[in-house]
């Protein structure tokens, strides 16, 4: 049987909201907020990896594990270091979980590692429809374009990522959700490849595997979270946890 663990990963110096992983909804930090959420999935082992000490405390406290990494320069190079770090050699797929999505569905988690499992793909991720225009021409939202259109059982491969409005240009388009879920050993390779110049001018990390031939496959999730990236998502998102 596949074994899958979720590995988090988080810092206090994200560049548009500082220490966002610590502020608080309902009493309880962001980051716990995204371990429970992993945990209630119930596929693996959970745990943060971030280079704050104020992180740790915080995961350890609610009852989370943590584990200190090196700065790194994406996600997926911080996830790396933690899944050597806990030296677990039966381990086939690694989720990489965005720290800043409390609104995550546990389900959404659960549907994408099976999907993952039976695809045996390289790499996967999620994408939800898109039911407001403002989406498509919101540059802090991440787009992607399947080559099907997505439905509850298909896992579709990736075409491509954009922030740019180019809905025009493409068919398929999906808001995309921040969580990936890797093989170990394809995690090994991504991570080893030089950021290309496509990564680093779009901002997005999973463009390095597009442009060195590793295929993303998407499936489709109930609805697009919203991920905490500006003040103004936090207060959105809040209000929403704290009206429950």
């Amino acid at each position: 049987m596949s074994k899958t663990i979720i590995i988090i990963p988080s810092r206090m110096s994200a560049s548009r909201l500082k220490g966002k992983p610590l502020l608080e909804i309902n009493n309880l930090p962001i980051i716990c907020h995204v371990v429970k959420k992993a945990k209630q999935a119930n596929i693996g082992e959970v745990i943060v990896a971030t280079e704050d000490k104020e992180i740790i405390d915080a995961v350890e406290s609610n009852g989370g594990k943590a584990l200190m990494t090196k700065n790194h320069r994406t996600g997926s190079d911080r996830i790396y270091e933690g899944l050597k770090k806990i030296k677990a050699n039966d381990i086939d797929y690694v989720i990489n979980l965005q720290g800043d999505e409390p609104l995550i569905d546990p389900l959404d988690i659960i549907n994408l590692n099976n999907l993952m499992i039976k695809n045996n793909a390289d790499i996967g991720t999620l994408a939800a429809e898109i039911k407001k225009n403002s989406i498509l021409k919101d540059k802090n939202i991440v787009k992607v374009n399947t080559k099907e259109k997505l439905n509850n059982k298909n896992f579709s491969e990736a075409l491509n990522f954009f922030r740019e409005n180019l809905s025009t240009k493409y068919l398929n388009v999906y808001h995309h959700i921040g969580i990936y879920i890797y093989k170990v050993s394809i995690l090994e390779k991504f991570i080893n490849f030089e950021q290309t110049k496509n990564e680093i001018k779009n901002r997005l990390e999973q463009l390095r595997a597009l442009d060195n031939n590793i295929k993303i496959k998407v499936g489709l999730a109930k609805f697009a979270p919203i991920g905490v990236d500006t003040k103004e998502d936090f207060l959105a998102i809040k209000k929403i946890m704290e009206y429950k």
